[in-house]
């Protein structure tokens, strides 16, 4: 169960080290570090990947302001987002990843894909420019 420190805190002030040490004592404190290797864990995360799009699969397409001003339906959606974020966080850790750094490794390399002045505008995937 979250602490009262843990609720908190919020994407301005919390690392992601951090959010990798608390699933890490929840999955240690269940004995299920067994069941958490990388394949399952990609596995699991497609799982979850699924789960948040099964909520969209037969919604049409609201605007986004009045998907906010619906709370179960928002609930819903950061329970899924949270198991995703769960599921990357762990495969991070488990395979010595920095999230950071492959992130910010990855958006360069999106950069050079996808320049602003082929992409600006244009949804078509950079094979396609």
């Amino acid at each position: 169960m979250a602490s009262d420190s843990d609720t908190k805190k919020d994407d301005s002030v919390t690392t992601i080290k951090e959010l990798q040490d608390i699933l890490s004592k929840f999955i240690t404190d269940r004995d299920w570090d067994k069941y958490h290797h990388p394949k399952e864990v990609a596995v699991s995360l497609a799982v979850e990947a699924g789960e948040l799009l099964e909520i969209f699969q037969w919604m049409d397409r609201v605007p986004v302001e009045q998907m906010k001003k619906d709370p179960k339906l928002m609930e819903r959606i950061r329970d899924e987002l949270a198991d995703v974020l769960g599921y990357c966080l762990d495969f991070g850790k488990r395979l010595d990843i920095d999230i950071t750094k492959a992130y910010i490794e990855k958006m360069a390399k999106n950069e050079k894909k996808y320049p602003v002045e082929k992409s600006r505008g244009n949804h078509k995937k950079y094979t396609e420019l």
